[in-house]
């Protein structure tokens, strides 16, 4: 168990934060930029003197060590790589900084995760933004740390080397025992990274929580925007079609029809689905092109704006939004407790889908 409670006070800002959260795991401090996600870690690792801080791994109090004792890495946007050292030496330096009792973390292992073989005998001058991230995020592992932070170490790359360097997080969240704590202002990421979420605002913690839990509170939906408004459910890959790029997911008491790809049977996927995307119906649906029909449980129906509606739906353990007018709402008679299929077109799903390992 991760537990942070951390304060400091600035010139015109105050952070008071306070979480808790499971290890290991890729815990994510998302919100707006200049909320405060920075300066927590940094005072997790130490970097800035805070004016109060209690911050707990797996029972080990951290802060009552100096920073170089509490076996943090830490990655920056920037890379910091050494710029007269190799790849290779600048990897090996991260070997002679660990501080831990034994080595954990083998060279071979972080170069085979990180892609990072072809690229060992180069500078980093001659590396693209996306491989000196990756060369960093070797480095920080090399010192055995028991806990990595990471401060929006994708923030620098464009779109292509963002998407480059994504899936080497994901093997290290899912090869590695090691809790990350991971800040960003860009919920994709967290979408794709997150086992816990840590929503901040103004310097404050105002939900934390897995992703689902998350996905629902309305502080998210001002962060976001409505576009992106929407509900995330974990599923069960029950079904793979090669052929079609599709997959079916055990969702709560129903199942849902996918686009993605390069997934196993038993294997664990996130679904962000988007209240714009969603439609209900009253009565049980037929000779629609929708491939997904849910049977679900209205369990609240709140103003989302003057004309629209959000409408949460249980479809059996996961729950799911929905965007409807308000209109809509008074000529269906919408109203917790309602019965109501939940529709779901396949094809919208489509860069929502992300595997989390096997189940």
């Amino acid at each position: 168990m991760l537990t942070v409670k951390v304060a400091k006070r600035r010139a015109g800002f105050v952070l008071h934060a306070e979480f808790a959260a499971p290890t290991p795991g890729v815990v994510a401090l998302f919100g707006r930029s200049g909320c405060g996600k920075t300066t927590t870690i940094n005072i997790m690792a130490g970097l800035l003197a805070a004016d109060t801080a209690h911050v707990a791994l797996d029972g080990h109090v951290l802060t009552d060590l100096p920073p170089e004792q509490r076996r943090i890495g830490y990655v920056f946007q920037d890379g910091r790589l050494f710029p007269h050292l190799s790849v290779l030496r600048n990897l090996q330096y991260g070997l002679k900084r660990t501080r831990a009792p034994q080595q954990t973390i083998a060279f071979d292992q972080i170069v085979s995760l990180l892609g990072l073989a072809p690229l060992l005998q180069r500078r980093p001058y001659q590396l693209s933004g996306g491989e000196r991230q990756r060369v960093s995020l070797g480095r920080a592992l090399l010192s055995q740390p028991a806990m990595l932070l990471l401060d929006e170490p994708l923030a620098a790359l464009d779109a292509a080397r963002r998407d480059e360097v994504l899936p080497y997080l994901e093997r290290l969240r899912d090869n590695l025992s090691i809790p990350m704590v991971y800040v960003s202002h860009q919920f994709d990421e967290v979408l794709q990274l997150a086992t816990h979420v840590v929503l901040m605002d103004a310097g404050h913690v105002v939900a934390h929580g897995t992703l689902s839990e998350v996905s629902l509170v309305p502080q998210l939906r001002a962060i976001v925007g409505p576009d992106s408004v929407g509900a995330v459910v974990d599923g069960i890959v029950t079904r793979v079609d090669g052929t079609s790029g599709m997959a079916d997911l055990a969702v709560g008491s129903g199942s849902l029809n996918v686009a993605l790809t390069s997934v196993g049977l038993g294997e664990r996927v996130r679904v962000q689905l988007l209240a714009r995307d969603i439609m209900l119906a009253t009565e049980e649906p037929h000779g629609l092109s929708v491939r997904n029909q849910l049977r679900g449980v209205i369990t609240s129906v709140a103003t989302d704006d003057d004309s629209a509606r959000l409408v949460t739906v249980d479809v059996g353990g996961a729950n799911v939004l929905s965007r409807v007018t308000r209109a809509a709402v008074e000529e269906l008679g919408l109203r917790n407790g309602m019965g109501v299929w939940v529709l779901v077109k396949a094809v919208s799903t489509r860069g929502h889908a992300f595997r989390l390992g096997v189940g």
